[in-house]
């Protein structure tokens, strides 16, 4: 066997002198390096080609019976990625510069073998950078299956950060590999504008660590519904890279922000209340003081003809009775307590929106008095609507305060037209 093996490197060392020869005496004269080198390099990538296209069938073959992403998802996200490419390609590429020292006899054109070699180291740097890359894909795809978000987001300012440096990484190291220098003296040149460098990758730097800090706080991910009052944006993020993030308006445009504002800026998620179903509302209407009177026995016979109050003016008379009548001056009408027809009217609201079917019964439930402006008294609806989407909900809220507005005349108040949102 070992005869045999001797005997085939000897036909082939054989060969190879021949060839060169042959390539000599038809070269011009003074050309015959290139010739060699096209050459060479010509079997060389016939080499490459032929073993990588075995080893890519191979390798493929074997990952295609793993196919079950259920079974297998790390197997399936390397597949993906085309990680057994690179793998094929590297094995390819070594084994093609392993036998370049045996196409023509040993020591022939050194110059033309020291290109050579320098043109397959740096084709072995570039399939380990494309490696590197395809192997965070790998990692992303992986975790896109398991449908874990926050994860994503972190791997992805990770990986965002990682192409940036392997970038610069790989590209001092194809420089020292064609130029043959070494590394340090490319880096150490780099020193004297470090500054420089990172100005020039500030964002990519704040980016980095706002990609780590939303991922590990699992404050935001992709889908959520946000709204950023900074910039009047509200929608959803479709996409949160190392540099900018996308939002989706609900009028179907598209807005760009800063990834690092999330460090910085108020940002409201509301998706929360968007998978609950339920959607605050928090209004007022403001009302003119001039307007607000004690209720006299006809205003509150007037009104205890409407059905959700009647029960608390009757309770509220009989209690505004006995109280008179253990008081001096009880004719007076502002000794002792009395009805008004703002508090009677914000009872009445309070007891509306308890019983509107499209107020969620299991959530706050409010309506109170604010500060008082230069506009009036501030009188404040809260509570929930049971539908967060965005038409039925401006639909829930409307009716509430056209029902109240309409009502607030019987009660002799005064509605001011100025009314605030907040």
């Amino acid at each position: 066997m070992k005869d045999d093996l001797q005997d085939t490197r000897n036909y082939l060392q054989e060969l190879s002198e021949q060839l060169y020869i042959y390539i000599t005496q038809i070269s011009p004269t003074g050309l015959d390096w290139v010739i060699h080198i096209i050459v060479k390099l010509a079997l060389l990538c016939a080499v490459f080609l032929i073993v990588d296209f075995v080893l890519k069938f191979a390798i493929n073959f074997v990952f295609r019976l793993f196919h079950d992403e259920t079974k297998f998802p790390i197997l399936k996200s390397i597949y993906q990625s085309k990680i057994t490419n690179s793998v094929a390609h590297f094995i390819a590429l070594t084994i093609a510069g392993g036998i370049q020292g045996s196409i023509f006899p040993e020591g022939a054109l050194p110059k033309t073998t020291i290109f050579i070699i320098r043109c397959i180291n740096l084709g072995l740097v570039m399939i380990l950078a494309g490696m590197l890359y395809r192997s965070l894909s790998a990692f992303r795809n992986y975790f896109s299956i398991k449908q874990d978000f926050y994860k994503i987001m972190a791997l992805n300012a990770i990986s965002e950060t990682v192409k940036i440096l392997g970038i610069f990484v790989f590209s001092v190291v194809g420089l020292c590999v064609i130029f043959g220098i070494k590394g340090t003296t490319i880096v150490g040149s780099l020193g004297a504008i470090t500054a420089v460098l990172v100005l020039v990758f500030r964002d990519t730097i704040l980016g980095f660590v706002t990609g780590i800090h939303v991922a590990t706080s699992k404050n935001l991910k992709v889908g959520d519904w946000i709204s950023i009052p900074k910039y009047s944006i509200e929608g959803n993020i479709t996409e949160i890279s190392l540099l900018t993030t996308k939002i989706t308006n609900f009028d179907k445009t598209i807005s760009t922000i800063p990834t690092y504002d999330f460090l910085t800026t108020e940002i409201k998620n509301m998706q929360v209340m968007s998978e609950s179903n339920n959607r605050r509302i928090k209004k007022s209407i403001y009302f003119n003081i001039n307007s607000f009177k004690f209720l006299n026995e006809e205003d509150i016979d007037r009104l205890k003809e409407i059905n959700l109050i009647a029960d608390y003016l009757e309770q509220k008379r009989v209690e505004i009775r006995r109280e008179k009548e253990s008081l001096s001056n009880n004719d007076k009408t502002i000794n002792g307590r009395q009805l008004t027809n703002i508090g009677v009217f914000r009872y009445y609201a309070q007891k509306y929106i308890e019983n509107d079917p499209d107020v969620e019964k299991n959530a706050t439930r409010m309506v109170r008095q604010l500060e008082i402006t230069p506009q009036g008294l501030p009188l404040e609806i809260y509570c929930f609507a049971n539908d967060s989407k965005w038409e039925h909900f401006e639909q829930i809220q409307a009716d509430i305060f056209d029902h109240l507005l309409v009502a607030s005349k019987e009660f002799e108040l005064q509605v001011m037209q100025v009314s605030v949102k907040v």
